[in-house]
C-alpha cells in the first residue's frame, strides 16, 4: 500500500487525486518527477506521495433554511 500523505486525509481522496492525475498523464501532461516506470497510474501515485500535486477540497454550499 502506498504511503498516503497527511494533508490528504483519506485513502479514498488519495485514489481520486491519483486517478485524476493519471488521466492528465495519459493525455500527454508532463510528469513532475522522473521514474523508471512509464505507467501513468504509478507515476501519478508517486507524484501524490511526494506532495507534487496540488488540490483543493470544495466546501459544500449551504442553502438557507425556509
Amino acid at each position: 500500500m502506498p504511503k498516503i500523505p497527511e494533508n490528504i486525509g483519506s485513502k479514498y481522496r488519495y485514489i481520486i487525486i491519483a486517478a485524476e492525475r493519471a488521466k492528465q498523464l495519459q493525455n500527454k501532461a508532463k510528469p513532475k518527477l522522473k521514474t523508471k516506470s512509464t505507467k501513468p497510474a504509478y507515476v501519478a501515485m508517486r507524484e501524490v506521495e511526494e506532495g507534487l500535486i496540488s488540490f483543493e477540497i470544495p466546501q459544500a454550499e449551504q442553502t438557507p433554511e425556509s
